[in-house]
């Protein structure tokens, strides 16, 4: 079902688009080393074995997973063997991130000499994962998860082929894509799957085959970083649907309730603070609750919580004071404290002056102040 051209690729229409990258490699036989990322199921190795065929390479496949340096020594060898013969080499490296520093860096000679084309693929964020040289010497292009009609216009396609295109209901395609979660790979398989359990393939036929979908969310990876920064600017909007959507989805996924209970408590202080110093106590007894409790039923509390930041009123003025007086604190750290004000317990530090004219009473207000004369000096 592996698209053979560009104009066959359904999706990425921001990568494919006539003057893109893409288009410019395969109009002009030039390659490029390049890295895509993006999610699984959205074209990567598609597009690397395209680029491949239609600028005349030899494509060679290495996963990340599986392969070691003596595979990519035999790879090199290879490509030099190619040179002679005056070929190209396009190495395609799935899930790069998986290489380490030292085997990144064995790429880098080669790639800088012309003699690979360097296409690497990954899930995660290159910026963390591929190291900083390697980064300098390709363009990263980013794939999006595939839009619900463009993972239908696949299915219909691979119907066709299969000569099975009134096999399955419209109905049934349209939940197929629901459930792939913009993954063309999952909607194949799924089809796959389905077309094994009868003639005529309807809703309940794919729910019978394809079970239920996982979601796409990898607690170390982006999408947790992703959702949970939703979440948190939803709240500080406070939009409570959106707050508790974002919330379903983390609890869905599998996401510790402790961290979210945690990132809660630190909202309660960094963005309600004074204008409801009431959020602060109800974080800290949902965390409680939840480490008491435990799901399924921790989360009427971790929604009640959720809820509740969202509706209160925002305030940033105690983050605003913590970082004013961090911020004194760091370009004043040894400043000293003025006398009237340090402790005193023996006679000798009285007579140096040590708490002169403090007096402990409610509410007592020194007439010099108790800021060091420096720091006073700059506010």
């Amino acid at each position: 079902m592996r698209p053979q051209t560009l104009d066959a690729v359904i999706g990425q229409g921001h990568l494919l688009g006539d003057g893109e990258l893409l288009r410019r490699i395969v109009r002009q036989k030039e390659p490029v080393s390049l890295i895509f990322w993006g999610p699984p199921g959205t074209g990567k190795t598609t597009l690397a074995r395209i680029i491949a065929r239609e600028v005349e390479a030899e494509f060679i496949e290495l996963s990340a997973v599986t392969s070691g340096k003596k595979d990519v020594e035999k790879v090199i060898e290879h490509a030099r063997q190619n040179w002679n013969l005056g070929l190209r080499t396009i190495l395609f490296v799935d899930e790069i991130h998986r290489f380490n520093k030292a085997q990144q860096d064995a790429f880098l000679p080669h790639v800088e000499s012309g003699l690979i084309t360097l296409i690497g693929a990954t899930t995660e964020n290159p910026s963390f994962e591929v190291i900083t040289p390697l980064l300098s010497r390709t363009r990263v292009l980013v794939l999006q998860p595939l839009a619900k009609e463009e993972i239908i216009a696949i299915l219909k396609r691979a119907l066709k082929l299969l000569g099975q295109s009134k096999a399955v209901t419209p109905k049934a395609l349209d939940y197929l894509a629901e459930l792939s979660g913009g993954d063309a790979r999952v909607a194949l398989g799924n089809l796959e799957l389905a077309l094994g359990f009868g003639e005529k393939i309807t809703p309940e036929v794919v729910k019978a085959a394809a079970q239920k979908k996982v979601p796409g969310y990898d607690k170390k990876g982006d999408m947790h970083y992703d959702v949970i920064s939703a979440f948190i600017k939803s709240m500080r909007g406070s939009d409570v649907m959106a707050t508790l959507y974002y919330l379903a989805r983390m609890i869905d996924a599998g996401e510790d309730p402790k961290f979210i209970a945690r990132r809660m408590v630190i909202f309660a202080s960094e963005d309600i603070g004074l204008a409801g110093n009431g959020a602060l106590a109800l974080a800290v007894a949902t965390f409680q609750a939840v480490e008491r409790v435990g799901l399924p039923e921790a989360n009427y509390n971790l929604y009640h919580c959720a809820v509740a930041l969202a509706r209160s009123p925002k305030s940033r003025e105690t983050t605003d004071l913590m970082h004013a007086a961090q911020d004194l604190a760091r370009k004043f750290p040894n400043s000293p404290v003025p006398l009237h004000i340090r402790n005193a317990p023996t006679k000798l530090m009285k007579d140096l002056g040590y708490g002169k004219d403090y007096k402990w009473q409610a509410g007592f207000k020194h007439g010099k102040g108790y800021l060091p004369d420096e720091v006073s000096g700059v506010l």
